[in-house]
Order: C-alpha cells, then structure tokens, then sequence
C-alpha cells in the first residue's frame, strides 16, 4: 500500500476506535496489507482488496485462547 492509503487507514481507525495510539505501517515486501498496532502490540493485518473496480480494505485479527 502507498503512504497516502496507510495515512488514511490509520486516520480512520484512530477517529473509529477513539485510540490515538493506534499506528498502520507498511509490511516490508508486501503491498497488498500493511499491519495495525496499538502502541508496540501488533493486532493485525489489513488487506487491499481491488474487485470489479470497487475497492475495499479487510482487516484480520487472530485472538490467542491464552489471550481471553
């Protein structure tokens, strides 16, 4: 993903969640998802989806058993 796209994204999930330590940064090699942390915790992965000339971003978080 461009930086403007990873501006955007972590804009939207800092004004959505109301958590300003939420940061979005780009994956090293990989361009379609960058990753979504809450301070130095990494939460998940965001992917682009581009289909049929809509375009949408899906965000994935895995929760660990231990974690509950």
């Amino acid at each position: 993903m461009n930086p403007d796209e990873i501006r955007k994204l972590e804009a939207y999930f800092k004004r959505t969640f109301n958590n300003q330590t939420l940061s979005v940064k780009a994956r090293p090699r990989k361009e379609d998802s960058c990753e979504l942390y809450v301070g130095d915790e990494f939460l998940g992965l965001i992917f682009k989806d581009e289909e049929e000339g809509e375009l949408s971003y899906n965000f994935s978080m895995a929760i660990l058993d231990i974690d509950l």
